[in-house]
């Protein structure tokens, strides 16, 4: 029976980590969604009750233990434009009708294509995500008092130098503290949370949006709902892979992407404005305090919580320039150093490094993580197809007597290495018998199967035979199912 217990019911150590670690998670959480409220254009509240409620739920129905999700500029950006043309009412029916399609989605398997995504892609997506908090810093930084600096300095040094001490106590929550005392006791002004905007007096309390049912009313919210379903599944499933890395387990993805379906029609009814996986309190959770169970995960939505509504005015002398400090050391130890080190791009192909260059490129610039992740994996396949391209060959043998000729094919034929197949038969010189072995090749498309019948036409056009031999199974299949369909206007 022992094994059915959470770590953190049978394990003091586990359970002060996972505490400990959620209340760390819930101090960086509120200023970020407060910010991305912002980037929506909503209430500051509406960006706190989706992280409550998102975090909370997706704690229950997640398929990644200890990933935390919450609202995201990802999502408030995608929403953003409905809530400016439309209100606020549509904003929350889209944020309904994106959880739906997530869960349809999640059903149907989408969580399978997390497969195709090459580890190029991924660990570019690893580094523009590490610029990515590293940048959104960076106004925390401009244009603030003089004492703003040494308090982040601070803030980093007690971050590398505490952990030495100890680490039953995580050191950002450490750093906070110490950071938010000194402030208060000195009276030292510098801009803290508080000024990012009011906190929440009471918990969210559920209802229906506020538009009329109708097909106007879908077909206006359906295009936001629909991208954000898919920016939010992809940066969660690409979230839950790299946790995975970190932690040396496996998540279930399709529970994940159901769960964050959940999440986002929970977050909606509640009057939230969705959200998906965060990647850098994520790495705050994981990777700085430790945490590995869902309770970490529940706690920094209860927190959150707790915070804004009994602890309203101390949360809100808490100085920006610490939480500042932990964002910088969640951007340092989330960037893969090792990609970028001399003697790995001296062995790295130069296809993979144009492939993670695309991704942060593409990341960096549009500030969304999808457009990098879809562009480096469209960038990857097309590098991936020309390489395999050059490996079909064709060598032909004539026979003794000259009355025939063998041509072998060998490697994969496909769209891209099959085009060039039609230029290496000599369809003049030739005999009148023409043997064409495929029994080191595979055929996978139609494509192939349209090369080979123009093949077969050439050279009956000048009266001469060809005999197709050595087809696999598979590739013998596709062959006689297509072979003499695919002319054109047919």
């Amino acid at each position: 029976m022992r094994g059915l217990k959470p770590d953190w019911l049978s394990d003091p150590k586990v359970w002060r980590t996972e505490v400990l670690a959620g209340l760390v998670v819930a101090l960086a959480l509120i200023p970020e969604a407060i910010s991305f409220s912002i980037i929506a254009g909503v209430d500051p509240a509406l960006g706190l009750f989706a992280s409550f409620t998102m975090a909370v739920t997706i704690a229950v129905v997640g398929g990644r233990r200890a990933m935390i999700s919450a609202a995201t500029g990802a999502v408030a950006l995608v929403i953003a434009p409905l809530n400016r043309e439309h209100g606020l009412g549509h904003l929350i029916a889209a944020v309904i009708l994106a959880g739906f399609l997530q869960v349809v989605l999640g059903a149907l398997g989408v969580a399978k294509l997390m497969r195709f995504i090459p580890r190029s892609v991924m660990v570019g997506f690893v580094n523009s995500l590490a610029i990515l908090v590293f940048m959104t810093q960076v106004p925390e930084l401009t244009d603030v008092p003089w004492a703003v600096y040494p308090l982040v300095v601070g803030g980093l040094a007690l971050m590398v130098l505490f952990p030495r001490i100890t680490r039953a106590i995580p050191a950002p929550l450490v750093s906070i503290v110490i950071l938010t005392t000194i402030t208060v006791a000195a009276g030292i002004a510098v801009p803290t949370v508080g000024d990012k905007g009011a906190l929440p007096s009471a918990l969210p309390v559920p209802g229906l949006p506020d538009v009329p049912f109708t097909l106007d009313t879908l077909a206006t919210i359906a295009p936001y709902a629909f991208a954000m379903a898919l920016v939010g599944l992809m940066e969660s499933l690409m979230t839950a892979k790299l946790v995975d890395d970190i932690t040396d387990t496996r998540s279930d993805k399709t529970r994940e992407s159901i769960g964050q379906g959940i999440a986002n029609i929970v977050t909606g009814f509640f009057g939230g404005i969705g959200g998906c996986a965060m990647i850098g309190q994520t790495m705050i959770n994981v990777k700085v305090s430790g945490a590995r169970t869902r309770l970490s995960t529940f706690l920094a939505g209860a927190f959150l919580m707790v915070l804004c509504i009994a602890f309203g005015p101390v949360v809100s002398d808490i100085p920006m320039g610490a939480l500042v400090a932990v964002m910088i050391m969640v951007s340092v130890a989330t960037f893969d150093w090792h990609s970028i080190a001399p003697k790995t791009l001296k062995r790295m192909p130069a296809g993979e490094i144009v492939v993670m260059l695309v991704t942060v490129v593409c990341v960096v610039a549009t500030h969304n993580l999808a457009v990098g992740v879809v562009v480096g994996s469209v960038t990857a396949m097309v590098i991936f197809a020309k390489r395999v391209a050059h490996l079909a060959d064709v060598t032909a043998v004539t026979t003794p007597d000259g009355s025939t000729v063998v041509y072998r094919v060998t490697g994969e034929l496909f769209f891209a290495s099959s085009n060039d197949l039609v230029g290496r038969f000599d369809y003049a010189g030739d005999p009148d018998r023409v043997v064409i072995d495929l029994s080191a090749a595979h055929v996978w498309d139609a494509s192939s199967v349209a090369t080979l019948d123009a093949v077969e036409t050439r050279y009956a056009q000048r009266g001469k035979t060809v005999e197709i031999t050595g087809l696999n199974t598979p590739s013998a299949d596709l062959h006689g199912r297509l072979s003499g369909e695919l002319a054109v206007g047919h």
